[in-house]
């Protein structure tokens, strides 16, 4: 991409090798939205005066720490711990922790760098930011997760506040390690606050925390329908993943009348071809809980195909979303998706589709729309959550759908707004031009020194 913000790179690869070395998920990241925000850039002098760009394409604050923590045997292990505060221009700074192997700090800047562009799209003051550590607690006992939280929030807690980072959770990291390192905090500084979101119920968490992602996916994709005087019912739709977002997408999707017909894992996709049902549903959250086994035993329990190794790509479905994680869905599975005549992508996971994926959906006469916009209902909530904790009124979870639903109905109009061009809408420019101007006004606003 020619690159002219920097006059000692002569492109924007250039400048991100760098700057950035050896941080290929985070380039990806910001090679997609400069692609959309440059033309912005160039109209507006004060953003080039101000030096919008390079200030987003380096977090504001990096943090690193070793994690040390006993196991059973009593034997000592070390992770790595992280918190990148990434913009907080808008608001305290607002991300999610997440606990597996992959964490590093090349994923953790690219979901940061979204993260900010997400949380400004919600109309919520949220800066944004993302965490979490190399530790993988599959096959570790409650008590070693609960000390390596413990361990974990010792360092953390110097960093976070309700006023300045308020973390949630993410990939590994649930309720129950939300519990776990929110008694920590309190232990260690004797203080009740909401310095974190996602919590139980019973301690300051928000109602309808747990469904919404999923819930939010459903509600953007039905209102990109409706602007097509089409809708969700009757749909066949394949989704990949079994955690929240994917059980919970499957759920709305369910109850508004489509017909899922996949789940996956890091196994391979179940596919039921005569739809899950809310038991079945249930069934793939009850043992994914309690045994983290391969959902392969649900073809025995219901029926259906068991396809080992497989992603649900290559079975034909009306609608597609991608649940699970980052770069699963390739170029190659974009092609099959379109051949067998997918009208929708929505992306419920972070980044869930890969570089050559995203141009042969984007180029195509389909409806596709990113993450931070899709899956910005997660966030949208644990922005509610804040705001119950800080007046000490609880909502219901009746109050917290509706306001959900307007957020991500808000959300989808600003993407047509800006990403209309020649009577279409591109969802992945709408998204990140709007969270970029908001982003990007509040820098110019508040100078620098």
């Amino acid at each position: 991409m020619t690159f002219s913000l920097s006059p000692k790179h002569d492109s924007l690869e250039d400048y991100l090798a760098d700057r950035a070395p050896n941080q290929p998920e985070f380039h990806q990241a910001v090679v997609e939205v400069m692609g959309d925000i440059k033309p912005i850039i160039d109209q507006h002098a004060a953003f080039k005066d101000a030096n919008v760009f390079a200030r987003l394409a380096e977090p504001e604050r990096m943090i690193s720490f070793q994690v040390p923590w006993q196991t059973d045997e009593g034997t000592i292990e070390v992770n790595r711990g992280y918190r990148v505060q990434y913009n907080g221009a808008i608001g305290p700074y607002k991300g999610g922790l997440r606990f597996h192997p992959s964490v590093n700090p090349s994923i953790l800047k690219f979901l940061g760098f979204e993260q900010t562009f997400k949380n400004a799209l919600t109309g919520l003051p949220m800066g944004g930011g993302k965490g979490g550590s190399d530790f993988n607690p599959k096959g570790r006992s409650e008590a070693e997760i609960m000390r390596f939280c413990s361990a974990f929030m010792q360092e953390l807690h110097r960093h976070i506040g309700p006023d300045i980072d308020v973390p949630a959770g993410d990939i590994n990291v649930g309720g129950r390690e939300i519990g776990y390192l929110f008694g920590a905090y309190r232990r260690i500084t004797n203080r009740f606050q909401g310095v974190l979101t996602g919590k139980g119920q019973s301690f300051g968490g928000s109602a309808m925390r747990t469904q919404a992602t999923g819930f939010g996916v459903i509600y953007f994709l039905n209102q990109m329908l409706e602007a097509h005087d089409d809708g969700v019912e009757g749909k066949r739709v394949i989704i990949s993943g079994a955690g929240n977002v994917a059980t919970y997408a499957a759920q709305k999707a369910v109850e508004l009348g489509a017909r899922v017909i996949t789940l996956s894992d890091s196994n391979g996709t179940i596919h039921d071809p005569d739809g899950l049902s809310q038991d079945k549903i249930d069934w793939v959250r009850s043992h994914k809980a309690q045994s983290g086994a391969s959902l392969e035993a649900y073809v025995d329990a219901f029926g259906g195909t068991w396809h080992s190794g497989d992603t649900p790509w290559g079975v034909e479905a009306d609608i597609a979303l991608p649940c699970a994680t980052q770069n699963e869905l390739d170029g190659s599975a974009a092609k099959t998706l379109l051949k067998n005549g997918t009208m929708a992508v929505v992306e419920g996971a972070n980044m869930p589709c890969t570089a050559d994926a995203k141009q042969a959906l984007r180029s195509a006469d389909i409806l596709y729309a990113p993450g931070k916009a899709a899956n910005a209902g997660g966030v949208a909530v644990s922005g509610l959550e804040i705001s119950q904790n800080r007046t000490r009124r609880p909502e219901t979870a009746d109050e917290v759908d509706e306001a959900l639903h307007q957020i991500m109905f808000d959300i989808h109009s600003v993407c047509v707004e800006e990403g209309t061009r020649d009577g279409a809408v591109d969802y992945t420019k709408g998204a990140n031009i709007a969270g970029f101007r908001k982003v990007a006004d509040a820098i110019v606003m508040q100078g620098v020194g």
